[in-house]
């Protein structure tokens, strides 16, 4: 898969794959990322999702963590090799579950996922591509949408390893309701970074009517 914007360039190169190697898949960051998931999963009322699609997995910490309190069929895709290599050869997910793909085309039929969510994702995507990325997360979501991402009330340009064009964060809740105001608000949260695994992120739950 071609890399077609400047970030994903960037992702799918070796700037990406020092991402990868700084994270780790201890068992502390999968323990703390399943208390945090607990949490929102709450929110759900019993009414677990059957199928799950994590929109960048990376070396696949969520996707770990869901297995320790779900049941759910568990698919990702992400773009970078290294990632996927790990993802694949750690077992945990595989080639039928875990896709090479980006947010500009996500390789399921319309409604194909119960529950679809990124997690550190949004913030990367260049402004101009949000609202494709927006509307292919909804697209492909046949129940509820779920957003873990950096907050601004207004949207900001942040450096990032020496570049102005790799993360931006913004009311990612706002901007979904604005592409798709049919959407139900479940709830809203935030991660504090110290005891959850996720970087003092903000989160949001919709469920579609």
């Amino acid at each position: 898969m071609a890399a077609d914007t400047p970030q994903l360039e960037q992702w799918t190169s070796e700037f990406g794959n020092e991402y990868v190697d700084r994270n780790a898949a201890t068992e502390d960051q999968i323990r703390i990322r399943m208390r945090a998931l607990t949490e929102i999963f709450r929110c759900l009322d019993g009414d677990p999702p059957k199928t799950i699609l994590e929109c960048g997995c990376n070396i696949g910490l969520n996707t770990r963590a869901f297995r320790r309190f779900l049941g759910a069929e568990l698919f990702a895709i992400e773009p970078n090799a290294k990632a996927r290599e790990i993802v694949l050869s750690q077992g945990v997910l595989d080639t039928e579950h875990l896709k090479e793909a980006t947010l500009g085309a996500l390789p399921f039929d319309a409604g194909a996922m119960e529950f679809v969510f990124t997690s550190g994702v949004l913030i990367h995507v260049h402004p101009d591509n949000l609202p494709t990325a927006l509307d292919e997360m909804h697209r492909v979501s046949s129940k509820y949408l779920m957003m873990i991402e950096y907050f601004s009330q207004k949207p900001e340009t942040i450096p990032y390893r020496g570049r102005d064009d790799l993360l931006w964060k913004r009311d990612f809740g706002k901007a979904m309701l604005e592409r798709h105001p049919g959407l139900i608000t479940v709830d809203v949260g935030f991660f504090w970074s110290q005891t959850t695994g996720f970087d003092d992120a903000t989160w949001w739950l919709f469920r579609k009517p």
